[in-house]
């Protein structure tokens, strides 16, 4: 008989986790709830487990599984040739119900697989890669040494198992522990989204739609400083008018053309204007800053950023301990040496940053364009 743990009345969560990363060691399936149903789990180095995982498929043995990763970063260790695109996608869209189907898996981690697992993981050398978006779930894939492989109890018209209920009526003995969060909340499927290079398509529909997937899809250009008042926010103005140039288009209609410049900084209030000085800096290159707001870089915004560029080593620095591992590799907006804080200082200081940004983002822009126009 399935053991069924109510996460809903769990008083010590931390103890649960560690009692269900111990079963799945010793091989145990665990269906866990998702956004978009419940899942079942098992550990890809028990090839007994993964057999009775794949058998609880819609076509049993011919259904690939997925594989569950923390983040975009670990995907790139089963798929090293993921493309720009769809590490993209991962940090935009994970966690979250959506799977992307990649390939370059040739170098990745599913090698040292046995074979049994492999051929169910990859057999056509293309493989599911996920991140569901629940704390119970997210919390063992961070204790458990290992592989967690997944599939889908498929359900009522097509869709997961939406409840515990219907999770022990389809899995049967395929289950052996139940991880019960109540009804879950959508009646449609992941997404499953095919990313090969830069091109990409729908193979499944589900929750995300396609026209979302595309909205995501833009280069997000993030500069970094302290308050987020006077260097990042002249970076990011100066940043769109250059881009805006370079495109021949106005600063407006960026976002149609694939491109969004932010900042922010590591220790900023919210909702602080720019310094007025960087507002009168702005303007004489054609740009504005009047409705600049200040925040704080957030991991969600570090993650999701594809340029993440700071003003001094010592910005570079706190970027590459704290964020480094949720995205791209951060750097310095002038490579040979700081961009000095003008705060407090006369017009002529914050000019001399000005010119010192405008000069600087010369041969990014053209690298940013470079890259995502061709």
């Amino acid at each position: 008989m399935p053991e069924v743990l109510d996460w809903r009345r769990i008083a010590d969560s931390y103890a649960v986790i560690q009692y269900a990363v111990q079963a799945l060691r010793r091989g145990r399936t665990i269906a866990f709830p998702t956004e978009t149903g419940y899942a079942l789990t098992a550990s890809g180095l028990v090839p007994e487990a993964v057999q009775q995982l794949g058998a609880a498929t819609a076509n049993g043995a011919q259904d690939p599984l997925t594989l569950t990763v923390r983040d975009a970063a670990e995907a790139r260790d089963w798929a090293p040739a993921m493309s720009p695109l769809a590490q993209r996608l991962a940090r935009r869209l994970w966690p979250g119900p959506v799977t992307l189907l990649v390939g370059g898996t040739e170098q990745g981690l599913a090698n040292r697989l046995s074979d049994d697992v492999r051929t169910r993981l990859c057999p056509d050398g293309s493989l599911r890669l996920a991140t569901p978006d629940h704390e119970a779930l997210r919390e063992v894939l961070r204790h458990l040494p290992g592989p967690l492989l997944l599939a889908s109890l498929p359900g009522d018209n097509g869709t997961a198992a939406a409840n515990a209920e219907q999770v022990l009526r389809l899995a049967g003995e395929r289950v052996d522990m139940v991880l019960d969060d109540g009804p879950r909340p959508s009646a449609q499927p992941a997404t499953i989204l095919a990313v090969n290079g830069e091109d990409w398509q729908v193979v499944q529909p589900g929750v995300v739609s396609a026209e979302q997937i595309r909205q995501q899809m833009a280069c997000l250009i993030v500069f970094i400083c302290t308050g987020n008042t006077c260097r990042s926010p002249l970076a990011e103005a100066l940043c769109k008018k250059r881009l805006a140039d370079h495109l021949d288009c106005t600063i407006e209609e960026l976002p149609a053309r694939g491109f969004y410049v932010l900042s922010a900084g590591l220790s900023a209030t919210l909702g602080g204007p720019a310094a007025a000085e960087a507002e009168n800096v702005v303007r004489t290159y054609g740009g504005d800053l009047s409705a600049h707001r200040s925040q704080p870089l957030t991991p969600d915004l570090a993650a999701r950023a594809d340029y993440l560029l700071g003003m001094t080593h010592g910005h570079l620095q706190a970027l590459t301990d704290y964020f480094a591992h949720l995205g791209v590799q951060p750097r310095l907006l002038d490579p040979a040496g700081d961009i000095a804080d003008p705060i407090g200082c006369d017009r002529p200081v914050y000019e001399a940053c000005g010119r010192h940004i405008w000069d600087r983002l010369e041969s990014l822009v053209a690298e940013i364009a470079r890259k995502e126009e061709g």
